[in-house]
């Protein structure tokens, strides 16, 4: 793979995760049971600390260094996601989804911006990225998609 290759897997995952929650109205955004309690904003929310979470240790990734455990720092990633979805319960919706454009932008100039050598191969770099986004937002747009179809 090469940087473009990324970018578009990267967009295609992206597309394909907001094309699953278009149409949508505010109140169906924010109507719980997408996913456990889980509405499609605070998927939304989640997808978006995701992407915080892998502009926070990509750099310590491509550094050689190795980012804390979720096992160890927070308890696992369930306690993780659990932790942040309660710091950004209140968030209003309007400002999630402001939170998911500028992070998503920030996403991908840092990847557009990182250098070739890391994607030609499955780089630790690249495995990270790929778990932290494009390997991960087909399970929410899935989730959504099936919380959409008629009973």
């Amino acid at each position: 793979m090469n940087t473009q290759q990324v970018l578009d897997r990267l967009d295609r995952a992206w597309q394909d995760l907001v094309a699953a929650y278009a149409g949508l109205t505010d109140a169906e955004l924010l109507r719980p049971g997408v996913t456990g309690q889980w509405s499609v904003r605070d998927l939304i929310a989640h997808v978006t600390w995701w992407e915080e979470e892998a502009l926070r240790h990509l750099p310590l990734v491509r550094a050689g260094r190795r980012p804390p455990r979720y096992s160890v720092k927070y308890g696992g990633i369930d306690a993780f996601n659990a932790l942040k979805t309660e710091e950004r319960r209140d968030l209003p919706l309007a400002e999630v989804l402001r939170r998911r454009d500028e992070v998503h932008a920030r996403l991908v100039a840092y990847v557009r911006a990182a250098p070739e050598e890391l994607y030609v191969r499955e780089t630790r770099f690249r495995r990270r990225l790929r778990l932290d986004t494009y390997g991960h937002y087909p399970l929410h747009a899935a989730a959504i998609r099936a919380w959409r179809q008629p009973s």
